[in-house]
């Protein structure tokens, strides 16, 4: 188990805790995708496929989450388009993929 960001003495220990947090996001993301194929699954038509109200707020809820964590909300900004687009093209994917 890594030591917490505060206990770190060492750049060993600091890449460790990192390594370890970057396995978890992976697995995460993993999971989020998984949403993706249900939606993919669940959404009738393909053009339901891309929501921009939606695609907003969640960028929005991100930011805000980022800003309670005392985290640079811009760069929050930047990853979650970036998450949301390749979500989107994912989710088109396997709307295709399961109605072909």
């Amino acid at each position: 188990m890594p030591k917490a960001p505060e206990d770190c003495e060492t750049m060993v220990e600091v890449r460790a805790g990192v390594d370890a947090l970057d396995r978890e996001l992976v697995a995460l993301l993993a999971k989020r995708f998984g949403y993706m194929r249900a939606a993919a699954r669940i959404k009738p038509a393909r053009d339901a496929v891309r929501d921009e109200a939606r695609k907003a707020s969640v960028i929005a809820a991100a930011v805000a989450e980022a800003e309670a964590h005392a985290i640079p909300a811009d760069v929050i900004a930047d990853i979650w388009e970036r998450l949301v687009e390749g979500s989107i093209a994912y989710e088109f994917g396997e709307w295709d993929r399961i109605r072909a």
